[in-house]
């Protein structure tokens, strides 16, 4: 997409339009649609493929022109294809030609780092290499276990209130205390680095102090580890032999906590709501037929963490989708109306139970390495806090609830739930619900189960013989085993056993 084919509006004249609401609101030059005026984007996105096919033409900020890939094979093809697109900005068109300017809204996603998801070739490998070594070294059974603890002690909170805002009180507590244990700074988590993490990603007045405030802790986490490495991510991202300088080390710990906290926060916060406000969802999950796990892929298919990703440029000329791209254009990778391509899902209401190829984490040399963690936070936080509070329910109508919607993503604002009162619980034990009923004493299949001793019935009294008789002699009767504090507990089946390791208790 050239500057020929849009030109963009005079910066000298005043822009006029139509009024919101008229059918010509939200289009620009040549008859395009502005992204960011859009009040619904899934809408548009349907419209903007019934127009022109699974790659549209759109408009920016500053009426900057960019192709929004639409249909499913097509984004997978653009991520697959190096030799033909790259993440690097240095050569889009409007870049280089003055177009989008320093203050653009998009720039901070869109301008050129010295990061992995920016770089091509040996450095790609270089780069992409340190961080997809340091995230190998995870050991995920732990790491479950964390995840447990964490949702125990964030649940303790407020579960003696009966009420609780899952969005503001959990999904955006626990991304940040799990990813904090990772990258080897869980001293620095607390309510004052989420909020700076929530502030930066919205990009408000204060969002520059915000971003101050969280580079600075992965700053001092650097020092640290630089000058005594421990069994942390950031360790083994500076003792990668990559020899990341301090600078690389910073930038892709931000790069993993922003993407990784984001992303995880909306999926959490989207599982949790198809858990309340769809009850055969939830009678699938009580009743053993959707596990956790699937409900998460279910919800990465219709509601993916994030909707667009900024954005890929093309190296050469091509045709993608029926659209003829040149070199230098701008395309953004789309998960959201890719994951709906009638293509691919004619029926947006069957289930996707066991299909991963949604675009949620993208594909190709960029995709997400990160995203077990994000699945592992989901599965173990979602099903100890259903198992804390079975009762939960949403405590307003589905149509008050609120969300911020941005061209890259939307996010829940809130979500008011109610439930009975429960007691803190040590966050070591295994979430529960119900007591812990008895073991059983030890017996093996195939053997038969000791029954236990009956109860010695009280002698009656018998009127004396007269004339008493010598009883014949009776072997003796051990007497019946009784189970003693020492014994040990019965060993769980290998079910039990199997779910204990899933939920990483």
């Amino acid at each position: 997409m050239t500057p020929e084919s849009h030109a963009p509006t005079g910066t000298d004249a005043p822009r006029t339009g139509p009024p919101p609401g008229c059918p010509a609101h939200g289009l620009g030059p040549g008859g395009l649609h502005r992204l960011h005026e859009s009040e619904d984007l899934a809408t548009l996105y349907e419209q903007l493929r019934q127009e022109h096919g699974p790659v549209a033409p759109v408009l920016l900020h500053d009426d900057v022109p960019m192709w929004i890939v639409l249909g499913h094979a097509e984004n997978l093809h653009m991520v697959r294809s190096p030799t033909q697109f790259c993440r690097d900005s240095r050569i889009w068109t409007p870049l280089r030609d003055g177009l989008v300017k320093p203050d653009h809204p998009l720039m901070p996603h869109i301008a050129w780092q010295p990061i992995a998801s920016h770089a091509e070739g040996d450095e790609h490998k270089r780069l992409r290499g340190a961080v997809q070594g340091a995230i190998s070294t995870i050991d995920f059974r732990s790491l479950r276990r964390y995840i447990n603890r964490s949702t125990q002690a964030i649940v303790n909170r407020f579960c003696e209130q009966g009420e609780a805002d899952l969005v503001g009180q959990f999904a955006e507590h626990l991304p940040m205390a799990v990813m904090c244990e990772i990258l080897g700074m869980p001293e620095d988590y607390n309510d004052r680095l989420v909020e700076a993490a929530r502030d930066a990603l919205k990009g408000t007045e204060t969002a520059i102090a915000s971003h101050s405030y969280v580079m600075d802790a992965l700053s001092r986490l650097t020092t640290r580890r630089r000058a005594q490495p421990e069994e942390d991510l950031a360790s083994y991202l500076i003792t990668h032999p990559a020899r990341l300088t301090d600078d690389e080390v910073r930038e892709h710990l931000r790069l993993v906590l922003f993407a990784a906290y984001e992303a995880t926060t909306n999926l959490l916060s989207n599982v949790l709501l198809t858990v309340l406000i769809d009850p055969r969802f939830r009678a699938q999950l009580n009743g053993g037929q959707m596990t956790v796990p699937e409900a998460v892929e279910q919800s990465l298919w219709n509601e993916p963490p994030f909707s667009t990703v900024f954005a890929y440029f093309a190296k050469q000329e091509t045709e993608l989708g029926g659209q003829r791209i040149r070199r230098g254009d701008g395309l953004l990778f789309a998960p959201l109306p890719a994951n709906v391509d009638p293509r691919v899902r004619p029926d947006l209401k069957a289930s996707m139970q066991g299909n991963r190829s949604h675009l949620a984490f993208g594909g190709g040399p960029h995709e997400c390495p990160g995203q077990d963690i994000g699945r592992s936070i989901a599965d173990v936080g979602v099903d100890a806090l259903l198992m804390r509070l079975p009762d939960v329910e949403l405590d307003c109508d589905e149509d008050e609830l609120r969300w911020t919607a941005s061209i890259a993503s939307r996010h829940l604002v809130s979500l008011p739930v109610q439930f009975a009162p429960k007691p803190p619980q040590d966050v070591t034990q295994t979430p529960s619900h119900k007591p812990i009923p008895a073991q059983r004493p030890d017996w093996q299949i195939g053997t038969t189960q000791p029954q236990p001793a009956p109860v010695a019935a009280q002698p009656q009294p018998q009127p004396a013989p007269a004339q008493p008789q010598p009883a014949p002699a009776q072997p003796p009767v051990p007497p019946a085993p009784q189970p003693t504090a020492e014994e040990p507990a019965r060993r769980k089946g290998a079910w039990q056993r199997f779910l204990s390791w899933w939920r990483g208790y």
